[in-house]
């Protein structure tokens, strides 16, 4: 038993140190010249223009249940005027980065990870080696400056389509006076709500560019890895419960230390 725990705990140390190490090579091939600047904007069209759809879609209905609840929740205290201020606050702090970043998981994440894994298992990466090309400059570093920059602006998108929403609910259906609704908003939202949500975006941005491209990338060392369609297939899955699970981690963090 206690072999199987030490064997356990020295893979999970080799992992981490292998994650790490991974990011670390894609940063620094980030700033290392040449810049070429296509493959990024293709990268941003894919994370974050194809996105669009469904942040559109989960924000506006997002923003439209907080509205429903937190009309019910405040009029028993009188307080309906509030609900602009209560669905903003919800959606910059907490709902808008959480909730994009798990929806571009489930619609980015997975293709990358699945991308580079079939990349990984067909010896496509081996390839670029033995022709002298860096798969961190080739491959993962116009993914990581997506990541990070497609975030923030979906996170915003996100909220925007949130707030309609909520004042399509509250204000169309339920009666909440429109210039109530906005001013409360503009009274509570103050821009340390703002930072947060911003801080949030770029953080879940680069988690989940890096732990679906790094579960991609060492596929053939995973353990619930190895080659065929079956290997791709787990470690994709795996990649997408490792960031989503990720992200609401740090979501966490940051909140403990940014309020």
């Amino acid at each position: 038993m206690l072999q199987r725990l030490g064997s356990e705990a020295l893979g999970y140390l080799q992992r981490a140190g292998r994650m790490g190490c991974f990011l670390f090579a894609c940063l620094v091939s980030i700033v290392r010249p040449p810049y070429k600047f296509r493959p990024i904007i293709r990268q941003i069209h894919f994370v974050g223009s194809r996105s669009m759809f469904v942040i559109l879609f989960t924000g506006s209905f997002t923003g439209m249940v907080l509205a429903l609840q937190g009309y019910y929740t405040l009029r028993q205290f009188g307080s309906e005027g509030l609900l602009g201020s209560a669905v903003a606050l919800s959606l910059i702090r907490e709902l808008g980065p959480v909730v994009a970043a798990l929806m571009v998981v489930g619609r980015a994440g997975s293709a990358i990870c699945a991308e580079i894994g079939i990349m990984r298992n067909t010896e496509q990466i081996d390839a670029l080696e033995c022709m002298a090309i860096d798969p961190y400059k080739y491959l993962m570093a116009p993914k990581f400056v997506a990541g990070v920059v497609a975030m923030p602006l979906l996170t915003a998108i996100f909220d925007v389509a949130g707030i309609l929403g909520g004042y399509l609910v509250g204000v169309s259906l339920l009666g909440v006076n429109a210039g109530a609704y906005f001013q409360q908003m503009y009274s509570s939202v103050v821009w340390n709500d703002v930072e947060m949500g911003l801080v949030k975006s770029l953080v879940f941005g680069l988690l989940i560019i890096w732990i679906c491209a790094v579960k991609g990338y060492y596929l053939h060392l995973e353990k619930s890895g190895g080659f065929g369609a079956e290997g791709v297939s787990r470690t994709t899955t795996d990649a997408v419960v490792l960031s989503s699970v990720s992200i609401l981690v740090w979501d966490y963090l940051i909140s403990a230390i940014m309020l």
